[in-house]
């Protein structure tokens, strides 16, 4: 077992934060970016781990003031802290306990009792102010509750759109555009993403615009290959994140799931009409995307149906509003095609969301830092034990780490059967070696 000595950290204290986050190979951008943010900008000490890298056995040693839990620890249905980490977390009595959750609209029951049971001190949501109560208020014990939204401006999001981005007039696509089918029973709002793309393409047609648009998976761009679609974008058409229904008694999904299971060819119209339609916008969970303050750096047009964006983009000012029922198709595309109408909007977008710093990670980490203080926590330093423990924990997860990087690659070259094989042969060794590790 590893031993922190006094001289380092008195007593085990860890003056500072420990940040749990969950990103597996091909590593998630926006995840890394809304991590690495804390690490970067925060005058707290924080030392990320990556509980897809194990448990660093140092934390059996350490009393930190802060645990951060990331958005990315709580996936649809699947938390993955493990065994270890719950307990690390029950240890932490005395802890200042924080969650970040993203997509709270569905498993409401299972992300309250983990609230409940270990205690959370501090959750920021994407709900609206408004609406913190009658979630968190009404079925929790009481946490403070802060909003946010989804995603900042990082400092690289800057730099790259400088780098790669060209002149209007040099962009090979007029319009573009990226998105996703979501479950009928998220609700009408859900269904947008899929809906602006094939409608918008349908009315377009003979109107003498470059289109590339997608909504299924195979299309998706990640990396490079997605900045490079920005960067040679005039437009972009797109709608606002979440959804419009928020089944905060988990009884939406299992009802319209069961329907949809006895009738596959279900329409959303008529399980609408059966199921879904009282809970249409019960709890308003929508909200400005990460997509929109990329578009921003890049400068591309953005046409968006009507919404609110998180009281951030204004229409006419942002973006060109497009009603949901596209009346209003010819007056937008006449005002896009215009290249003095792109340029004001661009430019106005650029001065207010990316040069103004309001929006950014650097400025977002510096609340983040307030909200702490006005909790009654300041930041002391001491480097000698930052370092230390910082090297402990990359020390402990070193294993863990050469194991995620090599998964893909070892999923891809070798077939399921042989990989038990090797499974089965490494059980065994372990085994011999460690007594009892041996899994039944």
């Amino acid at each position: 077992m590893v031993v922190i000595q006094p001289a380092t950290v008195s007593g085990g204290q860890a003056d500072g934060i420990v940040l749990l986050y969950h990103n597996v190979p091909p590593y998630a951008a926006t995840v890394m970016e809304h991590v690495n943010a804390f690490v970067t900008h925060s005058r707290f000490a924080v030392w990320a781990i990556n509980v897809d890298h194990g448990y660093p056995p140092v934390l059996d040693e350490l009393s930190p003031r802060i645990i951060l839990l990331h958005y990315s620890l709580f996936g649809t249905g699947n938390y993955t802290l493990n065994a270890r980490y719950l307990q690390f977390l029950e240890r932490s009595s005395d802890t200042y306990r924080i969650a970040f959750f993203q997509d709270e609209y569905q498993h409401c029951g299972q992300r309250f009792a983990f609230i409940d049971r270990h205690r959370i001190d501090c959750v920021y949501t994407l709900l609206e102010p408004a609406y913190h109560d009658l979630v968190y208020g009404r079925h929790t014990h009481g946490p403070r509750v802060i909003y946010t939204i989804p995603g900042y401006v990082s400092d690289h999001l800057v730099r790259t759109a400088e780098r790669r981005s060209i002149p209007d007039a040099e962009r090979r696509i007029d319009i573009g555009y990226r998105g996703r089918s979501l479950p009928f029973y998220m609700g009408r709002g859900s269904q947008e993403k899929r809906e602006i793309a094939l409608r918008f393409a349908e009315m377009a047609k003979g109107r003498g615009l470059v289109l590339d648009l997608a909504v299924d998976e195979r299309s998706r761009l990640y990396g490079d290959r997605w900045t490079s679609f920005m960067a040679n974008s005039r437009g972009f058409i797109g709608v606002e994140a979440g959804v419009s229904i928020f089944d905060i008694d988990d009884r939406v999904q299992v009802a319209a799931e069961q329907m949809l299971r006895e009738n596959p060819a279900i329409t959303m119209e008529e399980l609408s009409a059966n199921v879904l339609e009282p809970w249409e916008g019960n709890i308003p969970y929508r909200t400005i995307s990460p997509r929109h303050f990329e578009a921003s750096a890049f400068r591309v047009a953005q046409i968006l149906f009507e919404g609110r964006y998180s009281g951030i983009l204004e229409p006419m000012v942002h973006y060109l509003p497009l009603r949901k029922d596209f009346s209003n198709f010819d007056e937008v595309i006449g005002l896009f095609k215009d290249p003095e109408v792109r340029r004001s909007l661009t430019d106005r977008a650029y001065a207010d969301l990316i040069a103004s710093g309001r929006f950014s990670y650097r400025e977002f980490v510096r609340q983040f830092d307030e909200d702490l203080e006005v909790a009654g926590i300041r930041p002391t330093t001491d480097p000698p034990a930052v370092g230390q423990i910082g090297w402990l924990i990359r020390r402990g997860t070193t294993q863990g780490r050469w194991r995620s990087e090599l998964r893909p690659y070892y999923r891809r070259l070798l077939p399921f059967r042989v990989r038990r094989v090797v499974h089965e042969v490494a059980s065994g060794i372990r085994a011999l070696v460690r007594p009892g590790l041996r899994r039944p």
